[in-house]
C-alpha cells in the first residue's frame, strides 16, 4: 500500500465499517469523528480509487457516492444497481437474472454495459411501505 495520510487513514478505516454501502461525501464528512474538510476528503477519495482501495460510483443528477473496495475485488463492477428515487438509497442488484439480461444485451445487441454506471431507477420497498402508511 502506497505512503497514506492521516486523513487518509481515517478515511479508509471509516470506508471499510461502511462494508459495501455507497456513502456521499457529506455523510462521510459528518460520519467521521475527526473534522476533515470536504476538499480534503474529496483528494483523498481520488486518492484511493487511484490505489484501487475505493471505488467511485456516479449517480445522475445527484453526488458521486464511494464505496470501500475489498482487497483484490471490484466492487461494482458485477452488479447492477437500484437507485431510490424517493430517498436515495442504492441498493446492489446481484441476481442471476440480471446476469442473464447483460449477457443477451452483450450477445444479441453487441453492446458491453459499464455495470459501475448501471442503475435502475424507482422507489424502493421501504419508502412504498411509507407511502402506503400514509395513505
Amino acid at each position: 500500500m502506497a505512503y497514506q495520510t492521516r486523513q487518509g487513514k481515517l478515511l479508509l478505516d471509516y470506508l471499510r465499517t461502511q462494508g459495501t454501502r455507497h456513502v456521499s461525501v457529506p455523510e462521510i464528512a459528518e460520519s467521521l469523528p475527526e473534522r476533515i474538510g470536504t476538499a480534503t476528503i474529496y483528494r483523498q477519495l481520488d486518492k484511493l480509487a487511484g490505489q484501487g482501495l475505493v471505488q467511485k460510483y456516479v449517480n445522475d443528477g445527484g453526488p458521486a457516492c464511494y464505496q470501500y473496495v475489498a482487497e483484490g475485488g471490484e466492487a461494482c463492477a458485477r452488479h447492477f444497481h437500484l437507485k431510490c428515487a424517493s430517498c436515495g438509497a442504492l441498493i446492489h442488484l446481484e441476481c442471476g437474472e440480471m446476469d442473464r439480461l447483460t449477457e443477451h444485451i452483450f450477445r444479441e445487441h453487441g453492446f458491453r454495459t459499464d455495470l459501475t454506471r448501471s442503475a435502475f431507477y424507482g422507489v424502493c420497498a421501504d419508502c412504498l411501505k411509507k407511502e402506503a402508511a400514509d395513505r
